[in-house]
């Protein structure tokens, strides 16, 4: 039986698990997903050598960059993010390792539906860990000026405290990478005036659990468009697949 596999810290919460292991009910198809907890990602190689029967892996944080010295190659678009979510196994004539990311993938295909007209809005994306550098390479992609916040700013990022009226009012898509709202810590949010919030904002945030964060109660709250990263993460699972059993280079869309 082929094995799937998500690799992380803490897994007791995972999506991918449980999404691929119906999916593969489903379409009966003789495979299981299963996490796999490890402490550092140099033992990577050492696990997928010792499971033989492993086809592909999703990589989780706090990984998505560790890993990608113990590759042997990366795909245009993970070379370009700097961040990894998917890792194609091949073990003929000799064990290779590709990472490929699928999550701008999920991000872009979530996010197109709710832009109407993508050259007239900023964006403002909350965070600068690996998620965020998935969502920047898909802002980039769709022609979408942004600009960055930072609890710890470098460069063009700027601190939240430095967000004023002016600013939520100039940049009508807010994206927050950040862990802040997820379960168990479900009452926490990203610190922004919320009021300067109106029906021209669209809230995304990456976070699927809970289904509605109180990042997304705000803005709902102000007439915003908001959307959670559930589908995000569906679309991303599928590109993962795709990857793993037909394509030998990643889907663009």
């Amino acid at each position: 039986m082929k094995e799937y596999g998500l690799i992380g810290k803490s897994l007791k919460h995972s999506f991918s698990e449980k999404y691929f292991n119906r999916k593969f009910e489903e379409d009966k198809t003789e495979a299981v997903y299963r996490n796999i907890e490890i402490e550092s990602a140099d033992l990577l190689r050492n696990i997928i050598e010792k499971n033989t029967m492993l086809q592909g892996l999703n990589v989780t944080i706090p990984f998505k960059e560790e890993v990608i010295p113990f590759l042997d190659e990366l795909s245009d678009d993970a070379k370009a993010i700097q961040a990894v979510n998917t890792l194609k196994i091949e073990r003929h004539p000799y064990l290779k390792l590709t990472g490929f990311n699928t999550d701008h993938i999920g991000f872009r295909q979530s996010l197109n539906p709710l832009l109407q007209n993508k050259s007239r809005i900023n964006a403002l994306v909350l965070g600068s860990g690996g998620a965020a550098k998935a969502v920047k390479y898909s802002l980039h992609l769709l022609g979408i000026e942004f600009v960055v916040v930072s609890r710890a700013p470098e460069g063009n990022q700027i601190h939240y405290s430095e967000i004023d009226q002016e600013i939520i009012e100039s940049h009508k898509l807010i994206i927050n990478t950040t862990p802040l709202g997820m379960y168990p810590d479900k009452e926490s949010y990203p610190d922004l005036p919320y009021d300067f919030l109106n029906e021209g904002h669209i809230c995304y945030d990456l976070i699927y659990n809970p289904q509605k964060t109180v990042f997304l109660e705000k803005a709902e709250k102000q007439g915003s468009k908001i959307k959670n990263g559930y589908e995000m993460l569906v679309l991303q699972a599928e590109a993962s697949w795709k990857i793993w059993n037909k394509l030998k280079s990643i889907p663009s869309e």
